[in-house]
């Protein structure tokens, strides 16, 4: 992974069913929290991978900025996060039309949540997109289901 500036255009669902055999398919141990969720700047362990990110506006589709870290660097900003640690487990999961769900499986205070993303090329193709049947409700305009949130607030009542 390279610093780089990008538009994510991506969009979030419950999860109905877990996908048979888990274990066949990749996976991430994650470890994040805020810097400041307005705006938004995250800090990630992905593995032994280190990412700080700034996230813009929007709800299906924003602005993203990484930069990859030293530990020594991702060690001095973690003392400055102001939001609980998201720990979750991320499994990717290929999907028709080269698309790819990351399914995540919360830890610690979110044990219990999941949801699955799917990242897209374009609004049409996030707007055409038919999810399959192990896909829950569509929670892409629903704030309180960002991870900044979750981080903050919790599990949201439903």
């Amino acid at each position: 992974m390279s610093n780089n500036i990008n538009c994510e255009i991506e969009r979030k669902f419950f999860v109905k069913n877990l996908p048979k055999n888990l274990d066949k398919y990749k996976s991430y141990k994650i470890e994040q929290a805020y810097i400041s969720v307005f705006p938004t700047l995250r800090l990630r362990r992905r593995d032994d991978e280190y990412i700080f990110t700034f996230k813009g506006e929007g709800d299906i589709k924003k602005t993203e900025f990484e930069y990859k870290l030293s530990k020594e660097e991702f060690d001095n900003l973690w003392k400055k996060v102001e939001s609980k640690k998201i720990e979750k487990t991320r499994y990717i999961i290929p999907l028709d039309d080269n698309l790819t769900a990351e399914l995540d499986i919360y830890h610690g205070e979110l044990k219990g949540f999941m949801n699955v993303e799917v990242e897209f090329k374009s609004i049409e193709d996030a707007q055409k997109f038919n999810p399959p049947d192990w896909f829950g409700k569509d929670i892409s305009s629903d704030r309180r289901y960002s991870n900044s949130q979750l981080s903050i607030n919790g599990i949201p009542k439903r």
